[in-house]
């Protein structure tokens, strides 16, 4: 296959008109056995047990105060549920549903025996299309294809996760003879289409609301209960919550990483004004940044990098209301 190498980075209105994004860095975690349903359903954001084969869910998995362990997609795939995600995340929310997993029938665990990749773009589905006679789409975003499971990502740029064997990912690649793109490009894409993705500075630090995951549509108020509700319940009905996840844009030499701060000017000083959860630089020296802010920063404000003053950000229209 024709990989793009990690130092070829481009901004978002550079990428291609249809390209593929090896995943390296990206896992599920599977739960299996007689409990998986009801146990899952008490730990996570979501409603479980609505989610049939061919339905895709976003939720959160938190801890008891409602911080927020990692943020998922949630399908169902050989008769196991499978959280979807960056590693970065993983492995904090897995050990936290192993720990309470033990007083159920199910198996918790990494997956270890699948790999993933993604396909975007305009003509994105008709190149599967070249290769299985299944594409899924907005009614039906999960299909199985034989061995393979496709899921369709809705957004401003269309994508479609394959799943599989290594060996399957890699001939699947090779047949659509597109470039590649490395793992950052698809943080990319998240950044821009408003869905979280954190790591370890991020995990355990805010409520679903403050990363936006109601506006996703990855939390149910009817479900009944599930570890941190209380918290996630008291933020939408009391007007609790003061912070919002946002996309930024800029420019400059380094790329900033999670964790860091942005500020926001007041009057003649700055003051910190939010922190960084993901951020992506462009060759050409774009900076992409996800961001948790006050929920009612103005557009208009002036906001840049804590230590790194040269880089003023602007903030990127998401494509969704919160």
């Amino acid at each position: 296959m024709t990989l793009i190498t990690q130092q070829s980075l481009p901004a978002f209105n550079q990428l291609p008109q249809t390209y593929a994004i090896a995943l390296e860095q990206f896992s599920a975690i599977s739960l299996s056995g007689e409990d998986k349903t009801s146990y899952l359903q008490g730990q996570v954001t979501c409603d479980v047990t609505a989610l049939n084969e061919q339905q895709l869910a976003h939720g959160a998995h938190c801890n008891a105060k409602g911080k927020v362990f990692s943020v998922f997609r949630l399908i169902n795939r050989d008769d196991s549920h499978l959280l979807m995600q960056h590693q970065a995340s993983l492995d904090a929310s897995l050990a936290e549903l192993q720990k309470f997993g033990v007083f159920s029938k199910v198996t918790i665990e990494k997956t270890s025996q699948l790999s993933f990749a993604a396909l975007a773009g305009t003509n994105a589905s008709e190149y599967l299309l070249k290769t299985f006679n299944i594409t899924p789409d907005n009614l039906s975003p999960v299909v199985q294809a034989d061995s393979t499971t496709l899921v369709y990502i809705a957004g401003q740029t269309p994508r479609y996760l394959l799943i599989d064997s290594a060996e399957k990912i890699n001939q699947h690649l090779t047949s659509f003879a597109l470039p590649v793109y490395p793992q950052q490009v698809w943080q990319l894409l998240e950044i821009t289409e408003g869905f979280p993705n954190l790591s370890s500075p991020s995990i355990d630090e805010y409520v679903p609301q403050m990363l936006n995951v109601h506006a996703i549509h990855g939390i149910s108020f009817n479900k009944g209960c599930y570890l941190g509700q209380e918290t996630v319940a008291r933020m939408q009905y009391l007007g609790k919550n003061k912070r919002a996840l946002f996309a930024l844009t800029g420019a400059g030499d380094v790329a900033p990483e999670a964790g860091g701060n942005i500020e926001i000017q007041l009057g003649e000083n700055w003051r910190k004004g939010g922190d960084i959860i993901q951020s992506y630089q462009a060759d050409s020296g774009e900076i992409y940044l996800q961001a948790v802010l006050a929920n009612d920063v103005d557009t208009q404000s002036n906001l840049r990098v804590k230590g790194n003053e040269s880089v003023t950000l602007q903030l990127i229209e998401l494509p969704y209301s919160l």
